[in-house]
């Protein structure tokens, strides 16, 4: 059986997770430690200690999206790519897209916004006026028709359910104000129609769960 190595918590491990349970792929969930290093063996599986990575019988894959690439194709039904070469590709660019610029770029907000650390003022206006622009370009990119890439469920939504909120709520917490929404891009509306799939409300009930753990357990 595959295992999917983790936390809920983490938004990448989400990601991962709701397209395995999309797929109805059985699974073992492995619990790593949230924070601190990670044992030599586990460093064996994802050199940098990243989650999620994956186990299956012929080895380990780390890296989110080489993850989604490898389930996508081993388990192609139900799929969450479109057959057609060019509408694959748009899936892929928007999702390439969250991830490299609105997803890392909030990013750099999460020490203040999660860990209690504290940003330098000047740092938070740069990150402010990058997220800024590239929110304004994601939401030319984006469809939300009424899924992030169209009218079907794909791969993107799988990241798109999990960063976005993570992004509003980061920029919220350190700038005072949720840039995602403030770009006109209602997070809050998707993430509730997102939810009325029995995948995405089990991700995000572990999720919650997941809060109460010990970082180190």
């Amino acid at each position: 059986m595959l295992k999917l190595y983790g936390f809920p918590l983490s938004n990448y491990y989400s990601k991962v997770k709701l397209a395995l349970l999309e797929k109805g792929v059985a699974f073992e969930e492995v619990p790593t430690p949230k924070m601190g290093p990670k044992p030599e063996g586990m460093l064996a599986m994802s050199p940098l200690g990243k989650v999620p990575w994956i186990e299956t019988e012929q080895g380990t894959l780390c890296e989110s999206q080489v993850i989604m690439d490898y389930i996508e194709a081993r388990w192609p039904t139900p799929a969450l790519i479109p057959a057609d070469p060019f509408q694959a590709a748009k899936v892929r660019e928007i999702n390439t897209f969250l991830e490299l610029h609105v997803e890392l770029c909030a990013r750099q907000l999460y020490p203040q916004a999660f860990f209690g650390g504290t940003l330098p003022e000047k740092y938070i206006a740069r990150v402010r006026g990058d997220l800024e622009k590239h929110l304004a370009a994601f939401k030319r990119l984006a469809v939300f028709g009424p899924y992030v890439a169209g009218d079907t469920f794909t791969m993107a939504d799988c990241s798109a359910f999990v960063h976005l909120p993570l992004a509003g709520l980061a920029s919220k917490l350190v700038v005072g104000e949720d840039l995602v929404n403030a770009a006109g891009i209602d997070w809050k509306a998707y993430v509730k129609l997102i939810e009325q799939r029995p995948a995405a409300q089990r991700v995000a009930a572990d999720r919650k769960a997941d809060m109460a753990r010990p970082a180190a357990a």
